[in-house]
């Protein structure tokens, strides 16, 4: 290493060399080094490369955002109908089970209402027997024992159309009124007065328990 010294004046410059890549001080001063452009030349382009990483990491990040951003959002469609779909069918069977209810309670009202029907269907029976032998036609002349017995019959005849009663089962009007196939059957149709289609003779007499026929009425309509 050299050291010199050079005084010009009253101003004094110092100069220090360094071989190779060594410091050196300059008239004026200054320190500078051969490779201090290199230096700062390094280290910008290493803070560049610094950026470009980070750049590149922030434009890999923001992509992966948007990438879960729409997997999120296609999952959530995807949740929302399969809720829909679950929801819908959650209201199906619901009305289901409201319907079944419906029929359910129905069908016990009916049921209750009905429970007679077949017991009621068998006395039809026994009444009919009993009108036949009541019938004034049958009714021999003079004879005081046959108005005993008849008198006999009646009462059991109305007793028995009594509890027929109690348990919803009734006459079904027929004479005079319109034919209804829902009530009537006709067995017979002839020429007759007043309005045509109409009842004009009851061979059967029907009966209906809560409004719904027991039996339809075998009658004679008008033409």
């Amino acid at each position: 290493m050299e050291e010199a010294r050079k005084e010009t004046g009253n101003e004094e410059y110092e100069e220090v060399r360094i071989s190779e890549k060594g410091i050196e001080t300059s008239e004026k001063g200054e320190i500078t080094t051969d490779n201090g452009i290199e230096t700062t030349t390094n280290e910008t382009e290493k803070n560049g490369e610094s950026v470009d990483s980070n750049l590149e990491t922030v434009t890999d990040k923001t992509e992966e955002s948007e990438e879960k951003s729409v997997t999120l959002e296609e999952e959530l469609t995807e949740k929302t109908a399969q809720y829909e779909e679950i929801f819908n069918r959650f209201q199906r069977l619901q009305a289901d089970f409201a319907n079944y209810k419906k029929r359910v309670e129905k069908e016990k009202s009916e049921i209750f209402l009905y429970a007679n029907e077949k017991i009621g269907l068998d006395l039809l029976n026994i009444i009919d027997s009993l009108e036949m032998a009541i019938h004034p036609q049958n009714k021999p002349d003079n004879s005081n024992e046959f108005d005993c017995l008849l008198d006999g019959i009646n009462l059991v005849y109305k007793q028995l159309i009594d509890v027929l009663a109690r348990h919803g089962i009734e006459e079904i009007e027929a004479l005079g009124k319109p034919f209804d196939m829902n009530f009537h059957h006709a067995v017979v149709q002839e020429e007759a007065e007043g309005e045509p289609n109409h009842v004009i003779g009851v061979l059967q007499k029907g009966y209906k328990i809560n409004e719904r026929v027991l039996r339809p009425a075998m009658v004679k309509v008008s033409k």
